[in-house]
C-alpha cells in the first residue's frame, strides 16, 4: 500500500501543549470555516451570513480552502478572498509547497477509507499543485500560515485547528471516534494540555459537536463547501460568540454562557455544479469521488452530528 495520502508527516505534528502558548486573539463573534474546498458560491453565502451579525465578526478559515479550484482564476480568487482574513493551514495547503512531495494529498486517511478514494485524492491534489506552482506569490502567503490559532471569545479560550489537538491531519476529532469512552477521556486531557475550553476543527469532512462537561466543547464543522448530511445541499460553518445567533442553528451547545453553534451555509448549488463540472468533467478523479456527495450528500444524518 502506498503511504501517499495515508501518512501524517512528522512536520504536521505539534502536540496539544503548543496551543497553550500560542498568541491569543480576541473576538466577539468567531466564524470557523473549514473545508471550503475552492467553492466560490459558498464564499458568497458566507459573506451574506456575516452581514446579518449585529457586531464585529472574525473569520478564521481553518484549512482546506483549496481543492476543486484547479483553474488559475479560481485558485487566485479563492486565495485572495480567504487570505484577507485569519487562516491556518490545512493539509491541502501544506502539500502545495514545491518541497512537500512525500504525503500525497496529506489527508492521512485511516484504513477504513477505500484505497480508490485515497488514490483519486492524490490525483486531485497533484493537479491543484500544478496550478499553485503558477502562483508563487500565493504560495509564499500560504507558507507563512500557522497550523493552529488561539482565540478568546468572551470568557472562552478557543483552539482552532485543522485536524486535531496534536496534528494538522489528525483524526481524533472524527465523528466516528469522539463517542468512544476511552477516547473521550483522552480528549478531556487534551483540553487541559492545550489550555482551551473549546476545540474547533474540520478535516474529517463530517461535522460533529459534543459537550464534555465543565464548560468544555468540541465542534467540527465538517465542510463549508460541500453537503454534510444525506439529502442536503448546504455546507456547515461554526459560530462561537458572546451573542445569540441571528441565524437559525442546526445544533449547538452553551459553554459558560456562550453560544457554540453549527450554521447551515446554503450556497447556490446550480452555479457551483456548473463550475465544478467545468474543472472536473465526467470520469475525472473529483467527479468520481464527489459528484454523488455534491448532489445527494453523504450517508450521514444530522442527528449523528448533534450534541
Amino acid at each position: 500500500m502506498s503511504p501517499a495520502g495515508r501518512v501524517c508527516p512528522l512536520r504536521y505534528r505539534y502536540g496539544a501543549a503548543a496551543l497553550a502558548s500560542a498568541p491569543e486573539r480576541s473576538a466577539d463573534t468567531l466564524y470557523v470555516v473549514g473545508g471550503l474546498y475552492g467553492n466560490p458560491p459558498a464564499l458568497t453565502a458566507l459573506m451574506t451570513l456575516i452581514t446579518a451579525e449585529p457586531g464585529p465578526v472574525t473569520l478564521c478559515f481553518n484549512g482546506d480552502f483549496n481543492w476543486f479550484n484547479v483553474d488559475d482564476a479560481g485558485f487566485a480568487a479563492v486565495n485572495a478572498a480567504v487570505l484577507a482574513h485569519d487562516a491556518i493551514l490545512g493539509n491541502v495547503e501544506a502539500e502545495l509547497q514545491p518541497e512537500a512531495d512525500d504525503a500525497g494529498c496529506g489527508c492521512a486517511y485511516p484504513p477504513s477509507v477505500d484505497a480508490g478514494v485515497v488514490e483519486r485524492s492524490n490525483r486531485i491534489h497533484a493537479r491543484l499543485k500544478a496550478t499553485a506552482a503558477r502562483h508563487p506569490a500565493v504560495l509564499a502567503q500560504l507558507a507563512a500560515l500557522p497550523m493552529f490559532a488561539r482565540y478568546r471569545v468572551g470568557d472562552l479560550r478557543v483552539g482552532v485547528v485543522h485536524g486535531d489537538a496534536d496534528a494538522l491531519a489528525g483524526w481524533d476529532f472524527d465523528a466516528g471516534r469522539v463517542d468512544q469512552p476511552t477516547h473521550r477521556e483522552h480528549l478531556r486531557q487534551q483540553f487541559a494540555q492545550a489550555g482551551v475550553d473549546v476545540f474547533a476543527s474540520s478535516h474529517t469532512c463530517l461535522p460533529v459537536c459534543r459537550h464534555f462537561g465543565d464548560g468544555l466543547a468540541l465542534i467540527n464543522n465538517g465542510a463549508a463547501g460541500m453537503p454534510n448530511f444525506a439529502g442536503g445541499r448546504f455546507g456547515v460553518v461554526t459560530r462561537i460568540s458572546t451573542r445569540h445567533s441571528p441565524h437559525p442553528t442546526l445544533y449547538g451547545v452553551r459553554a459558560r454562557g456562550h453560544a457554540i453553534d453549527a450554521l447551515a451555509l446554503p450556497y447556490d448549488h446550480s452555479r457551483w455544479m456548473e463550475e465544478f463540472v467545468t474543472n472536473w468533467p465526467e470520469n475525472t478523479a473529483a467527479s468520481v469521488s464527489y459528484t454523488t456527495r455534491m448532489c445527494d450528500g453523504p450517508a450521514y444524518d444530522l442527528n449523528q452530528a448533534r450534541p
